[in-house]
C-alpha cells in the first residue's frame, strides 16, 4: 500500500501545491494564460508525439480497444444524461452534467499517472483513449448544444465547427504527427529529439500545477445536489463499466485494460468547466464538479491502483 501512496502522492501533491501558491499569492486566473498555452500547444503535444512515434504501427490500429473504451465512457454519459434530463428538462445543462460524469482528466493527469504506474507499455492505450474520446466529446457537445438552441447555428455550420475543432486541436495534430513518424519509422535528429523530450517531461508537472491553481481560484461556494451522482458515476461507475466491457471483449494485454480502467477513474476534466463557460451554462456547478471529484479521487484512485497492483482485478473475470 505504501508503494501506491508513493505513486499517487506526487500527482495530488503537485495539484495542492498549485492551489496553495494560488491562494498565497492571489494572482488573477488570467495569469495562467501563458502556462496553459505552453501545456496545450507545446508540452502535451510533444508528449504525444514522443509516445506515438515509438510505438509499432499495428498497436495503433486496435479498433476493438478503441470502441470498447469509448463505449464505456458513453454508457456513463447517457446514463447521467437520462437522470439529469428527467430532473431538469434542460438540454444544455444536461449536456454539461453528462460531460462532468464521463469526461475524465485524461489530458492533464492521464499520461503522467498511467506511465508512472505501468511504465512505457501504457503509452499506446493512453494515446488511443485520449485521441478518440476527445474527438467524440468535441463532436457530441456542439451537436447537442445546437439541438438545444437551433436558432443560433445551422446544421451545416455546426458540422463545420465540429470538424474544425477535431482537425485543428493541438493534441489531435500531435497524435497524427506521432502516428506518421511511427509509420515512416523516422527518428528525429538528436537535437530535435532532445527538445521534444524537454517539452514532454514538463507536461505532467506543469499541467497538474496549473490544475491546482485553477481549482483554487474557483472555490466551491455551495455543494449542488447533482454532485453526488456525478462523483459516483465518474469515480466508481465509469471505471467499473470500462473494466466490464474490455474484459468481456478480451484479447488485450493486461496493462491496456488496467490503463483504460485507471483513466476512466480520473476526476472530471477541467475542460468541462471551459465548455460550460463557452456555452454560458452550469458554470459554477461545473467548477464544483472538477473540485469535488479531484478531492474524492485521492481515495478512489488509491484504491483502484491497490486493486490492480494486488491482483484483485483479474484480466479475465468471466472465465
Amino acid at each position: 500500500m505504501s508503494e501506491i501512496v508513493a505513486l499517487v502522492l506526487p500527482f495530488f501533491g503537485m495539484i495542492f501545491i498549485g492551489a496553495f501558491v494560488a491562494r498565497l499569492t492571489r494572482q488573477p486566473v488570467e495569469a495562467l494564460g501563458w502556462m496553459n498555452f505552453f501545456i496545450i500547444y507545446l508540452a502535451l503535444p510533444a508528449l504525444f508525439i514522443q509516445l506515438l512515434s515509438r510505438t509499432p504501427l499495428e498497436d495503433l490500429a486496435n479498433w476493438r480497444f478503441i470502441l470498447g473504451a469509448v463505449a464505456a465512457t458513453y454508457c456513463v454519459f447517457f446514463l447521467m444524461f437520462a437522470i439529469a434530463w428527467v430532473r431538469t428538462r434542460d438540454l444544455r445543462a444536461t449536456t454539461i452534467q453528462s460531460l462532468a460524469a464521463s469526461y475524465g482528466n485524461i489530458g492533464y493527469m492521464g499520461p503522467g499517472i498511467a506511465l508512472l504506474a505501468f511504465g512505457p507499455e501504457a503509452a499506446v492505450p493512453v494515446a488511443l483513449i485520449f485521441c478518440f474520446e476527445n474527438a467524440v466529446h468535441f463532436a457530441m457537445t456542439p451537436f447537442l448544444m445546437a439541438v438545444a438552441d437551433r436558432s443560433r447555428q445551422s446544421f451545416g455550420s455546426v458540422a463545420v465547427d465540429v470538424l474544425r475543432k477535431i482537425a485543428l486541436h493541438p493534441f489531435i495534430i500531435a497524435s497524427a504527427i506521432g502516428v506518421a513518424l511511427a509509420w515512416l519509422q523516422y527518428s528525429p535528429p538528436l537535437p530535435l529529439e532532445t527538445l521534444i523530450d524537454f517539452f514532454a517531461r514538463a507536461a505532467a508537472p506543469c499541467a497538474l500545477f496549473a490544475m491546482g491553481v485553477t481549482i483554487a481560484l474557483r472555490p466551491l461556494k455551495r455543494a449542488p445536489v447533482e454532485l453526488l451522482p456525478i462523483t459516483l458515476f465518474k469515480l466508481v461507475i465509469h471505471p467499473a463499466i470500462c473494466y466490464a466491457i474490455l474484459t468481456a471483449i478480451g484479447g488485450f494485454p493486461p496493462m491496456w485494460i488496467y490503463t483504460a480502467v485507471l483513466l476512466a477513474a480520473l476526476p472530471t476534466a477541467t475542460n468541462v468547466f471551459v465548455i460550460a463557460q463557452q456555452y454560458e451554462v452550469w458554470i459554477e456547478r461545473a467548477s464544483a464538479s472538477v473540485l469535488v471529484t479531484t478531492i474524492v479521487s485521492i481515495a478512489t484512485l488509491t484504491l483502484i491502483l491497490y486493486a490492480i497492483k494486488s491482483g484483485l482485478l483479474p484480466v479475465d473475470p468471466w472465465s
